[in-house]
C-alpha cells in the first residue's frame, strides 16, 4: 500500500511494533544471527520514515526484553554493540527529520557505554517536535506493572496516597509510558502470534496486527498496510456497533 491511499484523518496516534524475525532472516540467507540484526537496522530506519510520513505521532520498538538477557551470552554482547552504533549513527538523521527519542525499560540494567548514548540522543533530540520514537530496551510488560505496584505501596506506606485514589488512571501514571497514550495497533513481525510480554497494560484495547515478513524485510509500505487494514476495522470498546455508528 502507498501512503495516498490512507486517510489522513484516521491515523493511529500510536504505533506499536514488536520486530521479530532477526535471527531467522539471517539463517535463512546462511548468516550468523548478529547479522539479521544488523540488516534489522535498515528496516527500523524505514519504519520511523514512514511513521513520520504518514501522521503517526508516537512509535513504540521492542529493541530488547528483559527475557532477551538470557540470550547466549556472544548474542547479547553483539547486540549491544550494535545497539551503541545504531544509536550514534541514526541520531543526526532523528534530527533531521524532527524526530524526538525516548527510552523505557529497566535503562540501569544495560552496559554503562549503551546508557551513555542513549542518554545523550534522548538529550541530543528532546527539542524535536515531530515523530516520538520509543525504544523499549530492557522491558517487560510485567517487570513495568511490578515497577509501578511498587511505587504505589511505597507511597501508600508514606501516607501519600490512599486505597481510594487508586484507579487505573492513577496506575497508569506510575507506568514508564506515563504521559504517553496508549497504542492504537500493535504489529508483530515475523509470522508469530504472541504478545511477548511488551506493554501489557497498554494494549488493552490495541489493534492486532500479525505478518509474516520478517522484520529485516519489512519496510514503510508494511507498515502503511497495517495502517489500512487498522482502518478497515471497527472499534467498539465494549460497546456495540450500532452505539459505535450511532
Amino acid at each position: 500500500m502507498i501512503l495516498d491511499e490512507l486517510k489522513k484523518n484516521y491515523i493511529p496516534r500510536h504505533v506499536a511494533v514488536i520486530m521479530d524475525g532477526n535471527g531467522r532472516w539471517a539463517e535463512l540467507h546462511g548468516n550468523d544471527r548478529i547479522f539479521g540484526h544488523t540488516q534489522g537496522v535498515d528496516a527500523v530506519r524505514s519504519v520511523v520514515e514512514g511513521a513520520g510520513e504518514s501522521g503517526v505521532e508516537y512509535l513504540t520498538l521492542y529493541a530488547f526484553s528483559t527475557e532477551n538477557w538470557d540470550r547466549p551470552k556472544d548474542e547479547v554482547n553483539a547486540l549491544m554493540s550494535l545497539l551503541v552504533h545504531a544509536i550514534v549513527q541514526e541520531t543526526d538523521n532523528l534530527n533531521e527529520k524532527n524526530v524526538k527519542m525516548l527510552a523505557i525499560g529497566n535503562l540501569a540494567s544495560l552496559p554503562p557505554d549503551v546508557q551513555l548514548k542513549l542518554s545523550e540522543a534522548v538529550q541530543s533530540t528532546s527539542s524535536n517536535t515531530g515523530l516520538n520514537l520509543i525504544l523499549a530496551l530492557s522491558y517487560s510488560g510485567r517487570w513495568e506493572i511490578l515497577e509501578a505496584v511498587k511505587k504505589i505501596v511505597c507511597k501508600a506506606k508514606n501516607g501519600e496516597v490512599s486505597e481510594n485514589q487508586i484507579n487505573e488512571n492513577m496506575f497508569a501514571s506510575h507506568l514508564s509510558t506515563v504521559g504517553i497514550p496508549d497504542p492504537e495497533l500493535l504489529i508483530r513481525t515475523s509470522g508469530e502470534y504472541r504478545i511477548s510480554n511488551f506493554l501489557l497494560w497498554q494494549i488493552a484495547y490495541s489493534e492486532f496486527y500479525f505478518t509474516p515478513i520478517l522484520w529485516p524485510d519489512f519496510r514503510k509500505e508494511n507498515l502503511f498496510e497495517a495502517i489500512g487494514d487498522f482502518q478497515r476495522r471497527e472499534r467498539r470498546f465494549g460497546k456495540t456497533s450500532e452505539q459505535i455508528r450511532s
